[in-house]
């Protein structure tokens, strides 16, 4: 048995941010993976063809770009090279036209005045918002619930008839935004495009939220993907861990977390070592796992039980990676620079895809996400060619294999080809995802849901991942959710992973004196302000 402060279960990217965190507190710390590498949905490998690296689950980080949790980690000094592409991101429609939200916010507005004279200056005014309240927001989405100080001085900047103008744009349906803003569809295609993102239909409370965060994130930040992979970022957290003292334990499976005197005491190994951790077990899985499975032998209270029961999953994922002898043969113009592509749907067609989602059935013409990543990141692939990924949401709980699986990547391509007639002609290589093998290469991906549980309202905030306090901690003392079926939720912020060890730290005494003096040495100075 080996005696640590605490142990961190899982090297996603809210596990390595948790590990970072502690240890910067001066904690004895060890991080433990089931995988042989770090990263969870944070991975790269080549897996079509040699000399093509594909991003195996996330690819485009603008949470990470501009979550203060991980920019102050400097993670350019552990190795992180961030790479973006000329433009970041294109709506793709079968008629051959294109919406473009661009790398600068006034040529974004410009591509939408063109189409519809005033659509400028309304997106513009829409990024005014954002700049003005950018800070204090971005503070108030990471940090625990409830963001007390960053919602104060977001209501400060924006006083109160703006607040409330802000309160109402956060819970209106991305359709009805779209609408009442602008006249013209490119700008609806946008934000209803990065709306989908999340699991929200388009026309229900919050997609509004979703689809401007998103969009604004790209003027401001944009759509980065490290240089050489995803799994750079991975490595560079891990990287900065280590050089503090953790130490990163892969290929060992957690099978429990044990408990005595009711309260959280280490870790088990599948090859039966025990972890003894003194100050906290934070554990960077899914609530549904930590609960039922490494909990198993620990009885819970019945009302918890219950809430648990009705935890929701987002919708299964289908992806489908392929290595291409040339670019993208785009009909338009605008998708080529670009390194997301939105395609396969218009304004309407958002509307039908998240119907089919929400009642079980198939989609007919699937909202596609398309990664270029070559076109992001030139050492992805070999010059001149293109290292491109595709992924599609479909309904939970079905069998997604043989001919019903192939039917949809038919699907998959067939709305490529629409918008970029040749496409099939330059694959080199094709490497398909099914929902099973997502969650079997990272079982936090159940039934290959990527975002660890609905982001519908009523699993967040205060009810994420059950109704309670929307805080990293569990009914079982010295034990916290640091995955993201904890608040905030899905994306690569690190936020779930930096409460998580926030309330670790709170719960071995308050954050003041030498814990605090040790932070505030640290990146996370701020966000102890926030």
């Amino acid at each position: 048995m080996s005696t640590v402060d605490a142990v961190v279960i899982g090297a996603g990217p809210n596990g390595l941010v948790a590990a970072n965190a502690l240890a910067d507190a001066g904690w004895d710390v060890v991080l433990v993976e089931g995988n042989d590498e770090v990263g969870g949905a944070v991975r790269s490998a080549e897996v079509t063809a040699p000399g093509y690296v594909s991003d195996l689950f996330s690819a485009f980080y603008p949470l990470a770009a501009a979550s203060p949790i991980i920019r102050d980690l400097h993670l350019e000094e552990h190795g992180l090279v961030w790479r973006r592409a000329p433009q970041v991101l294109a709506h793709a429609l079968d008629d051959g036209s294109a919406a473009l939200l661009c790398s600068r916010a006034e040529d974004t507005a410009a591509g939408l005045d063109a189409g519809s004279p005033g659509d400028g200056d309304a997106w513009l005014e829409l990024v005014r918002g954002w700049d003005r309240i950018r800070d204090p927001l971005l503070d108030a989405l990471f940090t625990p619930f409830p963001p007390v100080a960053s919602a104060t001085r977001m209501v400060r900047r924006l006083g109160a008839a703006d607040t409330l103008d802000f309160a109402r744009l956060a819970v209106t349906p991305v359709r009805r935004l779209a609408q009442e803003r602008f006249a013209g569809p490119g700008a609806g295609l946008l934000l209803t495009g990065n709306a989908m993102h999340s699991d929200v239909p388009p026309d229900a409370a919050g997609s509004g939220m979703f689809g401007w965060l998103l969009c604004m994130l790209g003027q401001d930040v944009g759509f980065p993907v490290p240089e050489g992979g995803a799994g750079e970022l991975a490595l560079a957290l891990r990287r900065r861990a280590e050089s503090l003292g953790v130490r990163v334990l892969t290929g060992s499976p957690v099978t429990a977390v044990t408990t005595g005197g009711s309260r959280a005491t280490g870790v088990r190994l599948a090859d039966g070592t025990l972890l003894r951790a003194t100050r906290g077990v934070l554990a960077d899985v899914p609530a549904t796992t930590l609960y039922r499975d490494l909990l198993a032998d620990h009885p819970l209270p019945a009302r918890f039980e219950r809430d648990l029961d009705r935890f929701q999953w987002d919708h299964s994922t289908i992806k489908v990676n392929w290595a291409l002898d040339r670019p993208v043969p785009w009909t338009a113009d605008a998708a080529r620079g670009a390194g997301t592509v939105h395609l396969g749907v218009d304004q309407d067609g958002f509307v039908d895809f998240a119907a089919d989602l929400s009642v079980g059935r198939t989609p007919e013409r699937p909202f596609l996400l398309f990664g270029q990543m070559t076109t992001s990141d030139p050492t992805r692939s070999p010059a001149g060619t293109e290292s491109a990924w595709a992924y599609t949401h479909v309904p939970q709980g079905a069998d997604w294999s043989g001919e019903r699986l192939a039917e949809h990547v038919e699907r998959i391509e067939a709305a490529v080809e629409r918008v970029a007639p040749g496409f099939r002609d330059s694959q080199v290589a094709r490497h398909v995802q099914a929902p099973g093998d997502l969650e079997s290469e990272d079982p936090n991906l159940v039934g290959g849901a990527i975002n660890a549980g609905t982001a519908g309202l009523h699993q967040q905030l205060v009810f994420r991942p059950t109704p309670g306090l929307g805080r990293p901690e569990t009914p079982v003392p010295g034990l916290y959710l640091a995955g993201a079926s904890a608040h905030p939720g899905g994306g690569v912020h690190g936020a779930c992973g930096w409460n998580a060890a926030r309330a670790a730290l709170g719960a071995n005494g308050r954050l003041t004196g030498g814990v605090r003096r040790a932070l505030a040495r640290t990146a996370w100075d701020r966000l102890l302000k926030a």
